[in-house]
């Protein structure tokens, strides 16, 4: 995403990767609808993306601040990262429109910082020439740069750590195989995309030691959402000895939630599942379930890497250890 001085650019995400075509958003509204519609998704970037909706709301129409803010804030429920950059936005609004921009600014920055620290961190990990699957997009575009679970994928590919990448589809939206596919193959990094339902199947013919996917909030046990299907993934790494690695800036970490069940699991509109493109993909009539994002549990986490360290097999204690017991209020970047 690019700051324009008077707008937000967002490249649309629904596009990828046939067509790059860029979003001018010169409202809050125009973000939260971008948000709200997946033109801009990925934990950290919504977040972003949110901070400055809040500057457009600030410098266009300052008196209905707070309802700029309630409506950004309702785009999406699960990602803690929307609610937590508002709070930092939330925390300047006496400082004036120009606090807004510089706080914008520095939550962008620190999310690239953060990213580039993890991909160190989590692939200090990962042994030497490791057959590695992801789940969802976790690159540039879901953050401000680099990225989270694929931060550790870049940089284990660049040191040798990493010999293969396989990426799940991710239905219904195909993240893995729209957008994830695409940065691999853009930075060089040779990959295969594997049908969701074949990573159980991959992770039994050996090529596969370690899972890392990003999260949109974890819990103050290491209970951890992410995108719809990490947790059979996580299931299955389990069962065939495969370790499982979640990368996540602090501004993930919701302190204030005990642990997975407390979490809201956003629902979107079953049309996401009976059609694609526009072209219907069933029998007319037929109804579906479309939950978005699901919980797995701490106990089938080896490690959590954050830019504040690495949580080895997460639970509350070892959680309150290196977050405390208070919600995070800031990246450390």
């Amino acid at each position: 995403m690019l700051w324009q001085g008077d707008h937000l650019r967002l490249l649309d995400q629904r596009r990828l990767p046939f067509e790059e075509t860029y979003i001018d958003c010169r409202s809050a509204g125009d973000v939260a609808a971008a948000i709200r519609d997946l033109a801009v998704r990925g934990a950290p970037a919504i977040g972003i993306a949110a901070a400055w909706g809040v500057v457009l709301a600030a410098r266009q129409d300052p008196a209905h601040l707070d309802a700029a803010f309630a409506e950004l804030r309702a785009a999406r429920p699960t990602a803690v990262n929307l609610m937590w950059a508002l709070d930092r936005m939330a925390g300047v609004r006496a400082d004036g429109a120009d606090a807004f921009a510089r706080e914008a600014q520095a939550i962008q920055d620190e999310d690239l910082a953060a990213n580039r620290h993890m991909g160190k961190l989590g692939a200090s990990l990962l042994g030497h020439g490791a057959g590695v699957l992801t789940h969802c997009n976790t690159g540039s575009l879901a953050t401000a740069g680099f990225g989270t679970a694929l931060g550790v994928i870049r940089a284990g590919y660049s040191d040798g750590s990493i010999a293969r990448v396989f990426a799940g589809e991710t239905r219904p939206w195909l993240q893995g195989a729209r957008l994830t596919m695409w940065e691999l193959l853009r930075d060089g990094i040779p990959a295969h995309l594997i049908a969701d339902s074949a990573a159980a199947h991959l992770m039994k013919a050996g090529d596969v030691q370690w899972v890392v996917v990003g999260a949109d909030r974890i819990a103050a046990n290491g209970d951890t959402a992410n995108k719809i299907g990490t947790y059979q993934i996580a299931i299955a790494a389990r069962h065939h000895g495969v370790k499982f690695m979640v990368v996540a800036p602090s501004s993930t970490i919701d302190m204030s939630t005990p642990d997975g069940t407390a979490i809201e699991i956003e629902l979107r509109s079953p049309e996401e599942m009976l059609s694609f493109g526009g072209q219907p993909t069933v029998v007319a009539g037929a109804k579906a379930w479309n939950p978005v994002f699901d919980v797995t549990p701490a106990s089938l986490i080896d490690v959590i890497v954050t830019e504040r360290g690495i949580v080895e097999k997460p639970d509350a204690a070892r959680m309150k250890a290196l977050f405390g017991a208070s919600p995070v209020k800031a990246s450390t970047g």
